[in-house]
């Protein structure tokens, strides 16, 4: 995956970093003490100097006595005179914290910074160590009492009192937490991204198989309550979704063109059990007859998604209790029929493989254009593998955010180790916001629905887009 990619995808990891950072240094900002400083200089010379050898033999002592007396600045015996003579109380070793001392390279300067939070006190000190470091200098120089120093130090510019803080800088330190914000939320960014092993985006599957894409329902909150998004909002995008998904299901294998279907996923929670009766409701509206059968034996959800009695279904078939019509359940106003599941047996998975059951779906085969299973995962048991075994191929339903990429590929894996035939994917719960090859955060809708009491059109108030509201949750089966 491009860095691009990755940017795209964990915007907002980057921009919390990045506000966070710029917040931090803001926030240090405005705790920081405002420091103030005060500045001089010094002229280091040599007296006595006749001619131009000793003037150059006196330049080069000079520069090479400076930077001693650089470190002079910071020791007891200038700062123990300097604190007599400003009247502060402070410490020489605190105060010499507060003393910076450069020599420019190749000069006899040597210029002295005082930083302190108060800007009168920065100046009395920078003013006591303009009047005390020359004499202190000259006592050094000093072999004895009565010879003259050879050095001179000369008072060069007088220290002044500041009028703005040198620290803090709030645009600096803004800019610079600004910048530093948006490393370390690229950093985050990449981490999380590398760190992250759900199954998100139709590029992560391509990614792990081979196998088409068939389409991308998006994600909706509103499914736990509104499943059949078919029947209850037909111009909803997320039933579009579904359409979508009908259609390019037609163009799978063309030449054997697969019509006894089982549609599971890795793991629970997925989407499998909604998908499948959406998707059967979307080829029923399409004119062909289509079987829907429950073939979760274990955790059965479809009949309770089309509000239908579960009370005797496929384990009744199958075990010779009851005859295949009198369990078919009609369903709407399309050619849509359900076989539930029935009473739930001690051995789903040898009752789904037997003879029974493919005389069944030869049966079913013969009846109905298109047979729909709803199967159990297939990561915690084998029941839809066996499924797949007797029908035309599968369909896997990858739950966005939902399965991991290992889940996901193991799955996969189970179908090769069995023979099985995949006929393609389903992303589920692809969050509206998200771009690329499916993006249903808009919706198409007329701009006048038919009166029902036959009265012609009417005006359409505002379109309730639900896909442009927040999503939280959806079914989990």
């Amino acid at each position: 995956m491009s860095y691009v990619q990755i940017l795209r995808r964990r915007w907002r990891t980057l921009t919390a970093v990045a506000l966070v950072v710029v917040g931090l240094s803001a926030l240090l900002t405005l705790m920081a003490t405002p420091l103030y400083t005060s500045s001089t200089q010094f002229f280091v010379s040599t007296a006595g100097s006749q001619d131009s050898s000793q003037l150059a033999q006196g330049g080069t002592f000079t520069q090479q006595r400076v930077k001693s007396y650089s470190e002079l600045l910071k020791s007891p015996k200038l700062l123990d005179p300097v604190i007599a003579r400003s009247g502060i109380d402070d410490k020489s070793g605190a105060l010499a914290g507060k003393i910076t001392a450069t020599t420019p390279p190749d000069t006899v300067l040597i210029d002295v910074t005082v930083t302190d939070a108060n800007p009168i006190k920065a100046r009395d000190i920078a003013q006591a160590i303009a009047e005390t470091f020359p004499t202190v200098v000259s006592d050094l120089e000093r072999v004895n009492a009565d010879t003259v120093s050879p050095v001179k130090v000369t008072l060069l510019r007088e220290p002044t009192e500041a009028t703005a803080p040198v620290s803090p800088r709030p645009l600096r330190n803004l800019a610079l937490g600004g910048v530093l914000g948006l490393l370390l939320g690229f950093g985050a960014a990449v981490l999380k991204q590398l760190l992250d092993t759900k199954l998100r985006t139709k590029e992560d599957v391509e990614g792990l198989t081979d196998t088409v894409v068939l389409g991308g329902i998006p994600f909706d909150a509103d499914a736990a309550k509104h499943p059949l998004i078919i029947q209850a909002d037909p111009l909803a995008g997320r039933a579009e979704a579904f359409r979508s998904l009908r259609t390019n299901l037609q163009f799978v294998d063309a030449t054997n063109h697969p019509r006894v279907i089982v549609i599971t996923s890795s793991i629970a929670g997925e989407g499998k059990s909604s998908t499948t009766a959406n998707l059967a409701l979307a080829m029923a509206e399409s004119g062909a007859s289509v079987c829907v059968v429950e073939g979760d034996l274990r955790r059965p959800r479809l009949l309770t998604y089309l509000g239908l009695e579960g009370s005797v279904g496929l384990t009744d078939v199958l075990i010779g209790r009851y005859d295949l019509d009198d369990v078919l359940q009609p369903f709407g106003a399309h050619s849509l029929t359900v076989l539930g599941a029935g009473a739930t047996p001690p051995n789903p998975s040898e009752l789904l493989g037997s003879t029974a059951m493919r005389t069944l779906l030869d049966d079913l085969r013969n009846r109905f254009d298109y047979v729909l299973i709803d199967g159990a995962p297939v990561l915690p048991v084998t029941d839809s593998t066996v499924l797949t075994r007797l029908a035309d191929g599968a369909i896997v339903v990858a739950g966005s955010g939902i399965v991991s990429r290992e889940q996901f590929g193991h799955a996969l894996q189970t179908f090769e180790t069995v023979s099985g035939t995949v006929l393609g994917i389903v992303l589920n719960r692809i969050p509206r916001q998200a771009r690329g090859a499916y993006d249903y955060r808009y919706e198409y809708r007329p701009d006048s629905l038919p009166d029902p009491q036959g009265r012609g059109s009417r005006r359409r108030r505002k379109a309730t887009d639900d896909t442009t509201r927040p999503r939280k949750d959806l079914v989990g089966s």
